[in-house]
């Protein structure tokens, strides 16, 4: 697995994809209208057995340090779609900046899925 790294005169500190898929989960269920994260096997496996759904992200690193975030989500039915897409993407983005200082590429939404609140 790819780690972002960065090196200080005490050492290096390292960020693990999971790490920013976590950052992203949250982040994409702090926004009103989206129902969970995640519809696959393995993420409906993972929640069942008490595991987070950061596991039905997607993270990338490019060598030039980019982040590029696939994010399979859940809408609850009613919410206006796009806009809630978008509201996830801007809100995935802020998080990851404010807490990584990582370049975000893309933040891709996959929306798999509505269900009643």
């Amino acid at each position: 697995m790819k780690h972002d790294e960065s090196r200080n005169e005490l050492g290096a500190v390292r960020i693990h994809k999971d790490v920013i898929s976590s950052i992203s989960s949250i982040a994409a269920l702090e926004i009103e209208g989206v129902k969970r994260v995640g519809t696959n096997l393995k993420s409906s496996l993972s929640e069942f057995i008490g595991h987070k759904s950061f596991f039905a992200i997607k993270v990338d690193i490019s060598r030039n340090e980019e982040v590029k975030v696939d994010i399979p989500l859940v809408i609850k039915y009613g919410y206006n779609i796009p806009d809630t897409a978008s509201r996830v993407q801007e809100n995935v983005h802020q998080a990851l900046e404010k807490m990584s200082n990582l370049s975000v590429k893309d933040i891709n939404v996959n929306v798999q899925g509505i269900e009643r609140g």
